[in-house]
C-alpha cells in the first residue's frame, strides 16, 4: 500500500513506539499534522514556543530511558528550536528533530521561511539529514532513531521538504539498520579493565569521579556496587548526580566549580582516579594547570572515544558502555587476589573526614528573611527525596544540586553543559509526562522562568500538576554574585526591577499562586503545595537577595582555591 510522506512519518514513529510528540505547527508540516490528527497511536504535545518542545522532549527523555521526539516546521520554527537541540547536545540527550523544510524546488531560493536547516543545526546534533527522496523517508528516521540512542547519545534532525510529505511510495520500516561508518564500541577492553584494576589495587589516596554517561547508560547500580565493594570515595558531577546514592558516607557530594570542599580537595589530592560517564570539562576540573601540579595516575571509562584525553592526558583508557564496563570490572575483581591497602585508605578517610568538618554547605539558618539554601532542604524533606527535580539555570541551580540529595538517577534534570535558562518548566512538563503518578518540581528563579513562562498554558491544556518552586531574589543571582566578586559591585542590568506579581501570572493561567515571605511559613506553603495533587502551583519565595552560592571555585583557578565564605 502507497502512502504519502505525511503518513509514512506519522507510521515510523508509531513503528517506533514513540509515546509523546512535542511539536508546533506550521505550514511545511501541515499535511504531517493532519496524519497525527487522524490516528491515536503518536499522542501531540502542544507547546508555545518550539524552543520549549525540545526542553520538554528533553525533560521526557531524561526522565526515562527513552528518546525524545519533536516535530518544528521550517524558518522560524526550526530557528526557535535551536537553544533546545544545543542544550540536548551538550548534555547528550538522546532525542529526534523533524523539521519541515521549504519544497524542493525552492531549496536555495530564499524562499518564504527557509533556512539551512542542515548548515545551522550541524554543529549541535550528533547527525542531521535532509530527505529529498521520499524512498529515502522510512530509512532516514529509523537510522535517526539508531544514532540517536547508541553510543554516546544525542539529537539527530530530520529535514523534510514539503513536496516530499504529499509524494507517495510503499511503506516498510525496517526492524534495524547498519551503518558503516558507525559503529560505537560496547564492550571495554579486557586488558585495559585489568590495568585499570590493578592500579586502583595499588592506590594510597584513590577517587572515583563519575559523571551523566553513568544516568544515561542505566549504570546507578553497577557503579553503586563496584564503590561499595572498594571502600573508595565517590564524587558526581553536577549532570550524574543520582548515579550514587548521595545519603552513602561513601559520597563525597558533588564536584567542581560549586562543589563540596571535601569531594574538590579530595578530586585534588587523589594518587589514582577513576572517571567514569564524565569529561573533565572546566566547571569540573577549573584550571588544568592546577590540576596537574599533583602526580596521579587516570583511569577514564567512556563510550566516546573522542572525550578521552580531550582535556587531559589519561594513562589507562577504556572505550565501551559504562555499565558493561564497570560489571567487568566487578567480575574480574576478585580474580586479581589482590585487596585495597587498608591501612592507606583508613589514613586518606581520616583525611577527608578533616575535609568534611569544614561543613562547607553550612548557612544562616536563624535568619529572618528566607534562605533559599533552606527551601530546598524543605522540599527535600516534604518529597522525601522522591521527587523528580528540575531546575533553571543560575544560583537556584547550584542549591538545587547541593541541598536536593538525589538517591536514585534521573531524578534531577538539568542543563549542565549549555546553562539554558528558561529549560526548567518545560523539562518538567516532560518529566510528568514520563512518570505521570510521579511528584515533579521545577526550581527557578524570577529571571529563568520568564524565559519560557508560556508554557503554563501548556500545562494547563493538558492538567500537568507541577510545583514551581520560584527562589525570587529580585536579581538575576549568578550574574549578580559574578559583578559582586569580579566586578566591584557594579550590578550592570542584572537587578529585575520590574518583576510580574507571580500569583496573579499563575492565577491568570488557571493555576494556584502562592507567595511566601517569612521563613516561618515555608514548610506550610510547601505542604499545602502538595497536598494539590491535581494542581499546578506557583510558590513565589521571596528570599535573600544578598545570598551567594558556596563554595565557589572562581574561573582559571583551581579546586584547591575555593572561595568558602
Amino acid at each position: 500500500m502507497e502512502l504519502t510522506g505525511a503518513e509514512i512519518t506519522v507510521r515510523c514513529l508509531a513503528d517506533e513506539g514513540v509515546e509523546y510528540l512535542f511539536g508546533y505547527p506550521g505550514g511545511a508540516v501541515l499535511h504531517i499534522y493532519d496524519e497525527i490528527f487522524k490516528q491515536d497511536r503518536v499522542k501531540h504535545i502542544l507547546v508555545r514556543h518550539e524552543q520549549a518542545a525540545v526542553h520538554a522532549a528533553d525533560g521526557y527523555a531524561r526522565a526515562c530511558e527513552k528518546p525524545g521526539v519533536v516535530l518544528v516546521t521550517s524558518g522560524p520554527g526550526v530557528t526557535n528550536a535551536v537553544t533546545g537541540i544545543a542544550t540536548a547536545y551538550m548534555d547528550s540527550i538522546p532525542m529526534v528533530i523533524v523539521s519541515g523544510q521549504v519544497p524542493t524546488h525552492a531549496i536555495g531560493q530564499d524562499a518564504f521561511q527557509e533556512v539551512d536547516t542542515v548548515g545551522i543545526t550541524r554543529p549541535c546534533v550528533k547527525h542531521n539529514f535532509l530527505v529529498k527522496d521520499i524512498r529515502d523517508l522510512a530509512t532516514t528516521i529509523k537510522k535517526a532513531f539508531y544514532i540517536a540512542t547508541t553510543g554516546r547519545p544525542g539529537p539527530v534532525l530530520v529535514d523534510i521538504p514539503k513536496d516530499v510529505t504529499v509524494a507517495r511510495c510503499e511503506y516498510s520500516y525496517p526492524e534495524s539498520v547498519s551503518l558503516r561508518s558507525y559503529n560505537p564500541v560496547v564492550k571495554g577492553h579486557s586488558g585495559q579493565i585489568r590495568k585499570a584494576l590493578a592500579l586502583l589495587m595499588e592506590a594510597k589516596r584513590p577517587m572515583i569521579y563519575t559523571g551523566g554517561g553513568v544516568v544515561l547508560g542505566s549504570a546507578s547500580d553497577e557503579l553503586t556496587r563496584f564503590v561499595r565493594e572498594l571502600g573508595y570515595p565517590c564524587t558526581n558531577t553536577l549532570m550524574g548526580l543520582g548515579g550514587y546514592p548521595a545519603n552513602d558516607p561513601l559520597f563525597m557530594g558533588m564536584l567542581g566549580m560549586h562543589g563540596t570542599y571535601e569531594a574538590n580537595m579530595a578530586m585534588q589530592h587523589c594518587d589514582v582516579l577513576l572517571a567514569v560517564g564524565a569529561r573533565f570539562d572546566d566547571r569540573v576540573i577549573g584550571n588544568p594547570k592546577h590540576f596537574f601540579q599533583e602526580d596521579r595516575k587516570i583511569i577514564h571509562v567512556d563510550v566516546d572515544p573522542s572525550s578521552i584525553s580531550k582535556r587531559v592526558r589519561v594513562d589507562v583508557p577504556i572505550v565501551g558502555d559504562v555499565k558493561d564496563v564497570l560489571t567487568e570490572m566487578s567480575r574480574q575483581l576478585p580474580s586479581l587476589g589482590q585487596k585495597p591497602d587498608a591501612a592507606a585508605l583508613k589514613a586518606w578517610w581520616t583525611q577527608i573526614e578533616l575535609w568534611r568538618a569544614r561543613d562547607c554547605l553550612k548557612y544562616d539558618r536563624t535568619s529572618s528573611i528566607i534562605k533559599p539554601q533552606m527551601v530546598v532542604e524543605k522540599l527535600y524533606e516534604i518529597t522525601g527525596g522522591d521527587a523528580y527535580v528540575t531546575s533553571d539555570v543560575g544560583q537556584h541551580q547550584m542549591w538545587a544540586a547541593q541541598f536536593y540529595k538525589f538517591d536514585k538517577p534521573r531524578r534531577w534534570i538539568n542543563s549542565g553543559g549549555l546553562g539554558t535558562m528558561g529549560f526548567g518548566l518545560p523539562a518538567a512538563l516532560g518529566a510528568w509526562l514520563a512518570h505521570p503518578d510521579a511528584t515533579v518540581a521545577c526550581v527557578t528563579g524570577e529571571a529563568s522562568i520568564q524565559m519560557c513562562i508560556q508554557e503554563l498554558s501548556t500545562c494547563k491544556q493538558y492538567r500537568a500538576p507541577i510545583k514551581i518552586v520560584n527562589l525570587n531574589n529580585r536579581y538575576m543571582g549568578m550574574v549578580r554574585q559574578w559583578q559582586e566578586f569580579f566586578h566591584g559591585n557594579r550590578y550592570a542590568e542584572s537587578y529585575m526591577d520590574a518583576l510580574p506579581d507571580f500569583v496573579k501570572l499563575a492565577e491568570s493561567y488557571g493555576h494556584v499562586g502562592i507567595r511566601v515571605e517569612k521563613p516561618g511559613d515555608v514548610e506550610g506553603a510547601l505542604r499545602e503545595a502538595f497536598s494539590r495533587k491535581n494542581d499546578l502551583v506557583f510558590l513565589d519565595f521571596v528570599t535573600d537577595q544578598t545570598e551567594n552560592v558556596f563554595p565557589m571555585v572562581p574561573g582559571g583557578k583551581g579546586l584547591s582555591e575555593m572561595i568558602l565564605v
